[in-house]
């Protein structure tokens, strides 16, 4: 009978040994055909053997084990190695083979070497949209503006984000209104709303993104028609009907 096969993937080299002594430990069936310190070893050595079976740590330099099991999605079977719960929760519950957290516990590797036994002979699961959330869930959280840099003369002041009342268009350039006066900066509005938190700092109008934060209250005419108050300004803003579901509560 054909021996079954497996590769570790681990950068840490401690952790790596272990896992593998552990492993033939308690599997001495299994065959390690290779061992990675990196992703890209780790995708290389994959693909030269095609072992039967993948341990996989998560976070890894080069590519990380996501990446590495979206290759070998369907054709190799796959035990991620995590010292994330909610990530090794969440594969596992969406058909990944196991999971074992760091630092190992015996009894929990070998629970994880019993359901790869009872599989072994199966199909490998197709991962491909567990390891799409996955990839979402492991991308580092969006690095949004937090002031900006307006010329006044020969000096340069700085406006924090926390200070902003609105931006308005005003052709190539963007208007920033605080609640004690104006500036132009060269960036438009579509530049800005893209580096712009979307929590804070919402669209009202094609030409207006206003700092929720700076509303004192919506008002609604006779013709239905919406316009926002601020807090610090005299003016109102209108809000277009294409952005009126900004405030669908009310």
């Amino acid at each position: 009978m054909t021996r079954p096969t497996a590769i570790i993937a681990e950068d840490e080299p401690l952790l790596r040994g272990e896992l593998k002594e552990a492993l033939l430990r308690q599997w001495p069936e299994l065959d390690i055909v290779g061992e990675a310190e990196d992703g890209v070893r780790a995708l290389a050595a994959w693909r030269t053997h095609q072992p039967r079976v993948l341990f996989l740590d998560i976070e890894m330099p080069g590519m990380n084990g996501l990446q590495v099991a979206a290759e070998a999605s369907g054709k190799s079977h796959i035990v991620f190695v995590t010292a994330y719960n909610e990530y090794a929760v969440a594969a596992f519950e969406q058909g990944a083979l196991d999971y074992v957290m760091k630092p190992f516990s015996s009894a929990r590797l070998r629970t994880a070497i019993e359901r790869v036994k009872e599989r072994i002979g199966a199909d490998p699961a197709d991962l491909r949209e567990i390891l799409r959330v996955l990839q979402e869930c492991n991308r580092p959280p969006p690095r949004y503006l937090r002031w900006l840099s307006v010329a006044r003369g020969r000096d340069v002041q700085l406006i924090t984000c926390e200070e902003i009342c609105y931006f308005q268009a005003d052709n190539k350039y963007t208007e920033v209104v605080t609640a004690g006066g104006r500036a132009l900066i060269s960036k438009t509005l579509r530049e800005l709303e893209q580096e712009l938190d979307p929590e804070v700092f919402v669209r009202i109008h094609r030409g207006t993104i206003v700092n929720v934060a700076a509303v004192a209250a919506v008002e609604r005419d006779a013709r239905g028609s919406l316009a926002v108050r601020l807090k610090q300004r005299a003016e109102t803003l209108p809000v277009s009907a294409s952005h009126a579901h900004v405030f669908r509560h009310m």
